[in-house]
């Protein structure tokens, strides 16, 4: 008889961009079940986005979040908050479960845009803990980074997706800005013409790219940071009337397996960019005796047995690698083998104060 292989051993993964849904739209997300698909994935910690059904605009409003989450999260978990650029005095001393300050500067997810003109102003106004993160494409790339240099603020951008995009921001880094960068997996692994081929189940913000500017993502991998699932969860009904986004805690971590195999990245790679990174830009706290083991197995992503009330994936037929078996949270057995074991409220809501 074969010997069971080992399983692979991770460090407890960190995924700085998901979108929750609660308060407020928990038909599609909730805490639990959120934070439950992320231990699913390998992610003991994740930072949730603040474009709610009500946007997370002022501290009383983040601390209300936070309590919601406190009574029902399984892995450790950090809140942004917004600005749709009205009440500056909410940036100059933020609530301290703030890890960050989100800006929209193009059309996603809860009509929460902010005009670029009044973008030097936030970024001045704001005085939290840690960077400005955006949500910014070609058009408005240029802007934000002229900002971060004028006014000193470090800034993180999300989901780059376009060689227009990456192009001045890998330029920028080379002349000394303050600016990180994230790419999610639609993004690398998903073209245009896949969303094309899953008509509205393949609408999100940024779009996916042309082939061209896939590639020239990962020709220039060493040049990105971090790999964000920017999880976005929608019911299926919700995607049929054109939401956008993707749910991705659950199959972030076995396409970037895959990709190692494939010989597209190293695990270091995985590693410095789903976990050591994330924490670095952020400054987030160790967890000591945390660990991710992962059954060794190629399969196919499907739609099923998935933690996320979204239950479906726009990566179902593709093949992936290595299934979660077990994680362990600070010397907790938390997940196995498909059941979240942590009792909800367990996780820990982390201020940058902690």
């Amino acid at each position: 008889m074969n010997a069971m292989p080992e399983p692979l051993r991770l460090p407890g993964l960190v995924d700085l961009h998901v979108h929750l849904r609660d308060p407020g739209q928990t038909a599609k997300e909730d805490f639990l079940t959120g934070t439950g698909a992320a231990l699913a994935g390998g992610f003991t910690t994740v930072l949730d986005m603040p474009n709610n059904a009500v946007p997370v605009t002022t501290s009383e409003l983040l601390e209300a979040k936070g309590s919601v989450a406190r009574s029902r999260i399984v892995c450790d978990t950090g809140l942004y908050l917004g600005s749709l650029g009205e009440d500056l005095a909410e940036l100059s001393d933020p609530s301290g479960l703030a890890w960050g300050l989100k800006l929209y500067l193009n059309r996603t997810t809860g009509g929460y845009l902010l005009d670029a003109e009044r973008l030097s102003d936030v970024f001045l106004a704001w005085h939290g803990r840690g960077p400005i993160l955006v949500h910014a494409e070609a058009d408005v790339i240029g802007t934000v980074l002229a900002a971060s240099r004028a006014t000193g603020r470090r800034v993180h951008v999300c989901h780059v997706s376009r060689r227009a995009e990456l192009e001045p921001i890998l330029a920028a880094k080379a002349d000394g800005t303050a600016v990180t960068c994230g790419v999610t997996p639609h993004h690398l692994f998903l073209t245009e013409d896949d969303a094309r081929r899953l008509g509205p189940f393949g609408e999100v913000r940024p779009r996916l790219a042309p082939r061209p500017d896939v590639d020239f993502l990962w020709e220039h991998l060493d040049g990105i940071d971090v790999v964000e699932s920017d999880h976005a969860p929608h019911t299926t009904a919700d995607k049929e009337q054109g939401a956008f986004g993707f749910p991705g805690l659950e199959t972030t971590l076995p396409l970037l397996l895959q990709a190692e195999r494939e010989g597209q990245l190293t695990r270091a790679d995985i590693v410095g960019k789903c976990a050591l990174a994330p924490r670095t830009i952020l400054g987030l706290p160790e967890q000591p005796d945390t660990v991710v083991e992962i059954e060794p197995v190629e399969f196919e992503i499907g739609s099923t047995g998935l933690l996320t009330r979204a239950g479906w994936t726009p990566f179902a037929g593709r093949p992936g690698f290595g299934r979660v078996h077990r994680v362990t949270l600070r010397g907790e057995r938390v997940f196995e083998d498909g059941q979240v074991l942590a009792a909800p409220g367990s996780g820990r809501l982390l201020r940058p104060s902690s």
